[in-house]
């Protein structure tokens, strides 16, 4: 782990045997590790580590709209709240949500609703709330992650998951999976999001400077990173689901051991 202090960035952001200031190479993910049904009064949750980044995502509904001018007659209502904890970064932030939250509450939104089946659900909503405790970078790629993992486990009707990764460029390099340090002080960033039922993007931004090759080398590298990322999706469901089985199995043993 680099410490950086506040605002102050190291020149280089490559080490001198080539890697990245983490020790990471240019195409490597940071850490990654996720599980489901970690909030018991939740209909579905989710709970992920990306490298420095720790974040928690609870779902509830279908539920009633408030207020009620929201709901819409015809579908339900997918709505998201992101919230950084206040201790989440290095400078304390204020505990109202500021314009950067609701922005990024809607980027997330935009990303996730068009692989939900909304219109079985009129007039109703389901609320995702989104807690980043602790972060470093790639937080609205992370959280569209996490997110839509949570969905899945509240049993959502879902055409397929959704899965967000940033790639981007320093020191005159494309690199996948930027770092805090890299977001901040590197020559550019492209969030992305893919939705696997279509193999399309539901999310692309851009931030900084590169040319036409360098975008599309970009592309590429993220979809490949993204489908790495969605198989730890799939391998936290289906975790939850084996360890479901396990404990039938076994309860179903020891009753007929009793018998």
């Amino acid at each position: 782990m680099v410490l950086i202090i506040k605002d102050e960035y190291p020149d280089k952001l490559f080490r001198e045997d080539g890697k990245r200031l983490d020790g990471r190479e240019k195409t490597e993910l940071r850490p990654l590790k996720m599980e489901v049904g970690v909030i018991k009064n939740a209909d579905g949750s989710a709970y992920l580590e990306w490298g420095n980044n720790k974040i928690f995502a609870a779902v509830y509904g279908p539920r009633e709209v408030h207020p009620h001018h929201l709901a819409k007659p015809d579908r339900g209502v997918l709505r998201i709240f992101y919230r950084m904890a206040t201790y989440s970064v290095f400078d304390r932030k204020r505990p109202a949500p500021g314009r950067r939250e609701k922005e990024i509450s809607m980027i997330i939104s935009d990303c996730i609703e068009p692989v939900l089946f909304l219109e079985l659900y009129p007039g109703t909503a389901f609320e995702v709330f989104i807690e980043v405790i602790d972060a470093d970078g790639g937080t609205r790629c992370a959280s569209t992650t996490v997110a839509s993992l949570a969905l899945a486990d509240a049993g959502v009707p879902m055409k397929s998951l959704v899965t967000a990764v940033a790639v981007g460029k320093i020191d005159g390099e494309i690199v996948v999976d930027l770092s805090g340090i890299e977001d901040k002080a590197g020559d550019a960033d492209l969030p992305l999001a893919i939705t696997w039922f279509n193999d399309e993007l539901s999310l692309l931004q851009f931030d900084g400077s590169m040319d036409a090759d360098e975008f599309d080398t970009c592309l590429k590298l993220g979809k490949e990173a993204a489908e790495k990322i969605y198989q730890i999706q799939l391998d936290a469901l289906r975790s939850k689901y084996i360890s479901i089985q396990e404990s039938v199995n076994q309860s179903s043993n020891t009753s007929g051991g009793d018998e």
